[in-house]
């Protein structure tokens, strides 16, 4: 039998379980819906409990502690991988900036001989005790390495100076060389690049690998290199010119002023006069050799009208 319209529907519904959910007495008169036939309880009361002050200092502590436990080894790779992931990270961005110009190829072999002339810095660094820095490349300018300490006197000084254009030329030389034996005019003009970098590199201003150098050799001659590069600055003005006047000048003042001020060390600059031959010769013979090399490797070409 269909309920009555007096009736309310849900009177026709069995009886609901205790706990259960059931229809208010009248919906239409409470306006209520559906609820429960039991009410939950009332929350606790939030009371707030302040740590000590002794867990409050050596809490975080504690973290630190076991967070190096768990990952100190990890973090110690990160680390010790951070120079190899800065010099490989620059390295693509000069790559990038160099292909704008000279194309992916050449750029990839132009970066490669900057780094081989900064490994030689870093391997004689190494070799003399002398913490470095990250090779770093920067796009237009080469790349750059620095020293943590300066080494135990000039002669040092001059070793990492000279190891760079010595690794780098044998690096350019092997290139050029490869490029005149197989005839590929590719590999020749970036020996001739290679070898033409190493042998500015050896102009004797700071900080220069020539101006180091001269720290065993003649220290007055950074004032002569320095003058040769404000030369050049006005023959054939760049921004590489720039920079190099800019912080030749600073870095000669600085080291001469030193070098002159009573409380330095006057054994840096103590070379033997056969080992100022020795360093002597080996500059002036590289000098030599790179010109050579730049005089077989050379490629004559006419600029386009």
């Amino acid at each position: 039998m269909d309920p009555s319209p007096s009736q309310p529907p849900h009177q026709w519904l069995p009886p609901a379980p205790a706990g259960s959910w059931q229809p208010a007495a009248d919906p239409q008169a409470t306006g209520a819906g559906w609820q429960s036939a039991i009410e939950p309880p009332a929350p606790a009361p939030f009371i707030e409990h302040k740590p000590s002050p002794i867990k409050r200092f050596f809490g975080p502590l504690v973290v630190v502690f076991a967070f190096a436990a768990k990952f100190g080894k990890g973090l110690f790779i990160v680390l010790k991988g951070a120079k190899f992931l800065t010099t490989s990270a620059s390295a693509l961005v000069s790559v990038v900036a160099y292909a704008f110009i000279f194309g992916w190829l050449f750029a990839v072999g132009f970066v490669a001989l900057l780094f081989v002339h900064e490994l030689g810095h870093y391997i004689q660094l190494r070799r003399e005790g002398i913490k470095t820095s990250a090779i770093v490349f920067i796009p237009f300018l080469g790349a750059a390495i620095s020293m943590k300490s300066m080494p135990d006197d000039a002669v040092a000084e001059a070793r990492v100076g000279l190891a760079g254009p010595i690794l780098g030329s044998i690096g350019a030389a092997l290139v050029g060389g490869a490029g005149l034996a197989f005839g590929s005019e590719f590999l020749q003009a970036l020996g001739y690049v290679g070898l033409f970098l190493n042998l500015i590199n050896l102009v004797p201003v700071l900080p220069l690998d020539g101006g180091r150098a001269m720290a065993a050799m003649a220290p007055w001659m950074w004032f002569v290199g320095y003058f040769a590069v404000i030369v050049a600055l006005f023959v054939f003005p760049s921004p590489i010119l720039i920079l190099v006047a800019l912080f030749g000048g600073l870095e000669t003042y600085r080291r001469w002023k030193d070098r002159k001020s009573p409380d330095a060390d006057k054994s840096y600059y103590k070379v033997p006069p056969r080992t100022r031959v020795a360093v002597g010769a080996v500059y002036v013979g590289l000098i030599a050799l790179l010109a050579v090399g730049m005089d077989l490797t050379y490629l004559a070409r006419e600029i386009p009208s």
